[in-house]
């Protein structure tokens, strides 16, 4: 079975020829060596590696060094600024991009919460143009995104992290899946599939937390797997469990049947971002 892990991230220390703009939790530095091989070490073929909006914001660098370093291993996402008069151009330039895969909007404060704003439904219109899946980090505004996935059906939306708020320590909230409602009422656009990345740092019980099923039944009965990937976030979790707790605890559940497990875990991805590893 192909394995994909739908969200991880590498960065260096912070140095003055890549500063940091703030920190982000986890270790010190997760390099792209660091990360192959913790990928390596479960049986993890490739990964979508999502530019770390926390330390680099709107630059990519490292994450396109990462890339080149390791050809074959990782798909491309990067951030893109929906307030910036020209990022129309910085998506036709990313769309050019080898290896590019997605952008990603990050709604946080700053960005507006009007479904109407022109700058997102920018970002949303140009993705389109150019054939590029959007990532949304959206906890928080899933009924804003409803109305975009309606004003916007052409466009790929993807849901960041299941659109629910996940720690970064423990302990997981009290009620880690509150929003799940309004998570599934986005099933009815076709255009929106849901990033089951970081699921495990929201579980109460130890490995292979097995609380998580019923919320997870309910999505996967909503959007159907060809619209799930699976992923682990890596390395926001550290604080909460391993790398392999991440993969394995999907690989041994009784909950899913080995298609569905493929599907979720590779195939899914594979049809979403037009992408697919290939060691060089």
């Amino acid at each position: 079975m192909l394995t994909i892990d739908a969200q991880v991230h590498a960065y260096e220390r912070d140095h003055p020829g890549r500063p940091w703009a703030a920190v982000l939790h986890g270790p010190p530095e997760v390099t792209g060596a660091q990360l192959v091989k913790a990928m390596d070490d479960v049986g993890v073929d490739g990964a979508i590696l999502v530019s770390v909006w926390t330390m680099y914001r709107y630059d990519a660098s490292y994450a396109l060094q990462v890339y080149e370093q390791f050809p074959g291993r990782f798909g491309l996402v990067k951030p893109v600024e929906p307030n910036d008069p020209a990022v129309a151009d910085t998506i036709a330039e990313w769309a050019a991009t080898k290896g590019r895969v997605a952008i990603r909007i990050m709604m946080v404060p700053g960005v507006s919460t009007d479904p109407a704003d022109p700058g997102i439904n920018r970002v949303l219109a140009e993705a389109a143009r150019h054939g590029l899946p959007v990532n949304l980090m959206c906890r928080g505004r899933l009924e804003q995104v409803a109305v975009l996935a309606a004003l916007h059906p052409s466009t790929r939306l993807v849901i960041d992290h299941l659109g629910l708020a996940q720690p970064f320590e423990p302990p997981p909230p009290a009620e880690p899946f509150a929003e799940l409602p309004k998570l599934l009422a986005l099933a009815a656009h076709d255009n929106v599939v849901v990033k089951i990345t970081g699921a495990c740092t929201l579980s109460h019980e130890p490995f292979p937390y097995k609380d998580l099923w019923e919320p997870l039944g309910r999505i996967f009965d909503a959007f159907g797997f060809e619209r799930c990937m699976w992923g682990t976030d890596w390395t926001r979790a550290v604080a909460l469990l391993t790398y392999k707790q991440g993969v394995e605890a999907f690989r041994v559940t009784d909950r899913l049947s080995d298609s569905d497990r493929a599907t979720l875990m590779g195939g899914s991805l594979q049809k979403i971002y037009n992408w697919m590893p290939s060691k060089a």
